[in-house]
């Protein structure tokens, strides 16, 4: 998570402002009651050890440079130290290649990027103590989850929005994420840049695919819940043109909690499980596997026949 100098804690929902960028709690999102409670609670703990690690990483930019790359493959990296603004993205028009882009699937529907605050529960998105809690809590089990799938090599990550995901996934191969927000891609961008990791930002169409067959992995979140009816057919059809044969397949997508969702006014389809694993099976994916958090996010994962 991004650090934050005030915002409500994520397990008692109690407002807190820290004193120094270097304060723990910050980095947490978590009192310093709730933070003084990690030794005896999972969540917090794990909450602890995150904050750790990112107020670590961040230290460790100060002074030092940092190579990105924006655009497509061939763009030089572009580079910058921890006192200087990072520079502009670039962004380019999705390259040409021989084989045409996928047509986006029916009953397609707008893809606006999702805001920090969504995932972390702030502002307008909070929904009391109890319910952002849980949600907190979720999103820790699905960030766990992500964390241990055996990604390698070229990870595809399309509607990868402000990057929330990003960095985990810049970790663990060639990160090549897309988004058809521009401005959600350059928060994005920072928060690369801010873990010292390299990654390929494009502008683009979710279901454009420039480079059939390439990828060794595709992450795709809070994506197919856009497609209504049998438009998800032509949605996971898409995520297998992007896979090279037995490339891996990670979904994350919502599930129809009165208090989780979309951000408001997005309008949403909540697929059955059951009908997301038979369209996963008819698009040539094999070993389907879907599971649930428990109250807000639906977890899939699949191999390129």
């Amino acid at each position: 998570m991004p650090f934050r100098d005030r915002f409500d804690c994520l397990w008692c929902g109690t407002p807190h402002a820290v004193r120094t960028a270097a304060d723990l709690e910050g980095w947490a999102q978590l009192c310093p009651a709730c933070l003084g409670k990690a030794g005896t609670n999972a969540f917090l703990r794990a909450r602890l050890r995150t904050a750790i690690a990112d107020r670590g990483r961040a230290g460790s930019t100060e002074g030092a440079t940092t190579p990105m790359t924006v655009g497509s493959a061939r763009t030089p990296a572009s580079r910058t130290t921890g006192t200087e603004a990072p520079p502009g993205p670039v962004w380019p028009a999705a390259a040409a290649t021989s084989a045409p882009p996928a047509t986006p699937p029916q009953g397609r529907r707008p893809s606006p990027a999702f805001p920090d605050d969504w995932f972390l529960r702030g502002g307008p998105f909070e929904q009391g103590a109890i319910h952002d809690t849980a949600w907190a809590a979720e999103l820790d089990v699905v960030t766990r989850w992500l964390d241990e799938l055996p990604l390698h090599g070229r990870i595809d990550e399309p509607a990868a929005g402000t990057g929330f995901f990003s960095p985990l996934l810049a970790e663990k191969g060639e990160l090549h994420a897309s988004d058809e927000d521009g401005d959600a891609l350059d928060i994005a961008r920072n928060r690369l840049v801010a873990h010292r990791l390299l990654a390929h930002l494009h502008v683009a169409d979710p279901w454009t695919v420039t480079e059939p067959g390439r990828a060794d992995a595709v992450v795709a979140s809070f994506l197919t819940g856009r497609v209504a009816g049998a438009g998800v057919d032509r949605a996971v059809a898409s995520l297998r043109e992007r896979l090279a044969p037995g490339g891996h397949l990670a979904l994350i997508d919502l599930r129809p909690d009165p208090q989780g969702g979309p951000p408001g006014g997005v309008a949403w389809t909540w697929h059955d499980p059951v009908i997301l694993e038979a369209a996963l099976g008819r698009s040539g994916f094999d070993g389907i596997e879907v599971t649930t958090t428990g109250r807000f996010f639906l977890l899939v994962t699949a191999e390129a026949g």
